[in-house]
């Protein structure tokens, strides 16, 4: 029993060998037909990193041939299923824009955008990959609207789009919790402009009037008086649109003091105003 498991083992090594021999001597020696062939071979049996290999061998022999159609899609895919999603983006791209007519453009624009979605990065970094997602699936959705796939579309166009309104939001609020209030302000005015109806909307119009309102209280006597004057109709414009909101106590709290400080403010310019 021993020495037929012995066998079986050596058995495995040999073919193992005989196997990437076979694949290092048709990648380095082969005939450009060769490396089709097994490269096709490659990528049936899920070695994608040796069909791209393959496949980057022959992209320049074979163009303008009928088989250039199925080498870009599938050197595409195994890009995509060895995770290098800037890469299956790349050649996705090409792939739906050589061969519109192809049975296989459909699922290569999704895995297109699939692949910019999947490629891009957290809300706090550069977003070029997440803008080239959204347009990517755009395109997708509006010319394959009864597509299997546009549902899944939908919901990763939609998380792209909130991590964007995210992104705007965090930067309008950072403005706001490193005291640039006025900065803050123009930062969530463009926010409401931008992203209509976001679910952020509530907190925007929130720090929206905490820096209208830190801008007023701490500004000099010069700018007090125009600048809470401001900051009220800030807090008049989150009352109409929020009547219940969460925030409702604190904000009050906040109004009734702007109310205070702009009555105190006046009666102070008034006496200044007859002493002089």
């Amino acid at each position: 029993m021993r020495k037929m498991k012995k066998f079986t083992f050596i058995l495995a090594i040999f073919f193992l060998l005989g196997s990437c021999s076979e694949y290092q001597n048709v990648l380095n020696k082969g005939k450009n037909a060769e490396k089709y062939q097994l490269a096709v071979k490659m990528y049936e049996k899920g070695e994608y990193k040796k069909a791209i290999s393959l496949f980057e061998k022959i992209m320049g022999p074979y163009a303008n041939k009928p088989q250039m159609e199925r080498i870009q899609f599938m050197i595409s895919d195994s890009y995509f299923q060895t995770e290098n999603y800037s890469m299956a983006s790349y050649y996705f791209t090409k792939f739906i824009t050589n061969y519109p007519e192809s049975t296989k453009v459909q699922e290569g624009a999704y895995l297109s955008a699939k692949s910019y979605y999947l490629a891009a990065p957290a809300y706090s970094r550069d977003q070029e990959d997440t803008y080239q997602a959204l347009t990517a699936y755009q395109g997708f959705i509006d010319k394959y609207p009864n597509s299997d796939l546009i549902e899944e579309a939908n919901k990763d166009y939609a998380e792209l789009n909130r991590k964007l309104q995210f992104k705007d939001f965090e930067v309008a609020r950072l403005y706001y919790h490193t005291e640039k209030y006025a900065a803050s302000i123009q930062a969530f005015e463009t926010f409401n402009e931008d992203h209509l109806g976001s679910e952020f909307k509530e907190d925007s119009f929130y720090y929206s009037f905490k820096s209208a309102y830190e801008l007023g209280m701490k500004s000099i006597l010069s700018k007090k008086q125009e600048r809470i004057s401001e900051a009220i109709l800030s807090y008049n414009k989150f009352k109409k649109n929020f009547p219940e909101s969460e925030y409702t106590k604190e904000v009050d709290g906040m109004g009734l003091k702007l109310q205070e400080e702009l009555i105190e403010l006046r009666e102070s310019l008034s006496t200044i105003s007859q002493n002089n």
